[in-house]
């Protein structure tokens, strides 16, 4: 099982360790934030474009086809209706070359198989555990 801890630094700006990783979370200006990293919002919409870069590399590099400069760009949707949540995630994957239109159907497979689109179709179940504050020595 892998965990992750999430660090309140100041307003609402936030550590999260992952592995020794250190990303920085924040809301914008706009919303009351410093602007010091992503939203999770974008880190969400973030990491299935990551998860589809890295299929579709692996992709390219098992069937011999450059991959420097493989590129995929996501845009984002919220919903204007409750419950608060991304309503629509475009992807955009451009490979380094052009490909024929077999090995594009190919990669489309490929990239619709990642992890994290798949943990959106059939999400997880999610437990919540609210937790007594830890008592001072």
């Amino acid at each position: 099982m892998s965990q992750m801890t999430v660090i309140h630094r100041e307003n609402d700006a936030f550590a999260v360790v992952v592995r020794g990783h250190i990303v920085h979370v924040d809301q914008p200006y706009s919303a009351g934030g410093t602007d010091e990293g992503p939203t999770p919002v974008e880190l969400f919409v973030a990491s299935l474009a990551a998860c589809a870069a890295h299929y579709a590399r692996r992709y390219l590099v098992r069937h011999g086809l450059p991959a420097d400069g493989l590129e995929v760009t996501a845009d984002y949707a919220m919903s204007v209706s409750d419950p608060a949540r991304v309503s629509r995630i475009g992807l955009r994957v451009r490979p380094p070359i052009p490909l024929a239109s077999a090995k594009t159907a190919e990669l489309r497979r490929v990239v619709e198989g990642c992890t994290v689109h798949n943990s959106i179709l059939d999400a997880p179940r999610i437990g919540l555990e609210i937790e007594s504050p830890a008592k001072a020595a």
